[in-house]
């Protein structure tokens, strides 16, 4: 766990790597709406985190940035964010023993700390912002901690909020999604509250871009993000490959197979 701001990789690093695959998903005819940070961890942590996002802007895409909310307490981290054009927050909880139980934070964060900048953020950014809520069964799905989540989302405004539910094989197996019944409730007690609200609740698709290489296209995407046995089939397809793709990476170790209810998922595999 971290909870101070470091450098990682230099801005320069980060550019020449985002300018090189824009350049070759464009030569593709791939569509690119937003340039977004969803690393292999938390962006905020990033200490040039503000100006990579100056440095991206430059190459005439709009930037997103998809955070757990962990350090918006933070000055300098508010400033460095309101570059951005579109923003997610991470709202699980509102309650102390809650958060931790899901979130399972830093010991050094406090949530009253972080709701608090979430607040002040809000009231200044002047993009669209989002948040996301993911509901799991025995932990937040009840009544009351439905209501005071959306009692807090409701006082910051969002543009949107998404009510989410683990799609993709989760960090715990006990993480599970509540019932049909609770996700509408929690829609029905957002949406009575003026929340502009939709779910999270599917297989997201399989639209992923192919930028030429299928074998390093595939490990950076399930880097971060596991793809569906489907959406591989179709990415293999686009790039004019076959499965022997995927054997060829699991038996270089390269690339997991996990299940997750009764579908198929494929997960970079990381020393």
């Amino acid at each position: 766990m971290q909870n101070i701001r470091r450098l990682f990789y230099t801005p320069d690093e980060i550019v020449q790597d985002v300018e090189k695959k824009i350049n070759e998903s464009r030569q593709k005819k791939e569509l690119i709406d937003y340039v977004t940070f969803v690393p292999d961890g938390e962006p905020t942590l990033d200490i040039n985190f503000g100006n990579e996002i100056e440095l991206l802007k430059t190459l005439g895409i709009k930037i997103a940035v998809i955070t757990n909310s962990s350090l918006i307490w933070s000055k300098d981290v508010q400033f460095e964010l309101a570059k951005a054009d579109w923003i997610s927050f991470k709202i699980d909880a509102v309650s102390q023993d809650i958060w931790h139980k899901i979130n399972r934070p830093h010991g050094a964060l406090r949530l009253n700390k972080i709701l608090q900048g979430i607040k002040e953020f809000a009231q200044s950014f002047k993009g669209e912002l989002v948040t996301e809520t993911m509901l799991l069964q025995g932990l937040n799905d009840n009544i009351d901690e439905i209501a005071k989540v959306s009692d807090f989302v409701a006082q910051i405004k969002p543009d949107k909020s998404y009510i989410a539910i683990p799609t993709r094989p989760p960090a715990e197996k006990h993480a599970v999604s509540p019932t049909e019944k609770v996700i509408n409730l929690a829609y029905q007690v957002f949406r009575e509250k003026s929340i502009p609200t939709e779910y999270l609740i599917g297989y997201e698709g399989n639209a992923f871009a192919f930028t030429g290489n299928v074998e390093d296209d595939l490990l950076s995407i399930t880097s971060v993000h596991p793809m569906r046995e489907d959406g591989v089939r179709e990415f293999l397809t686009i790039a004019n490959a076959d499965w022997g793709v995927i054997k060829q990476l699991k038996s270089k170790n390269k690339l997991v197979e996990v299940k997750y209810n009764d579908k198929k998922f494929y997960l970079r595999k990381f020393n």
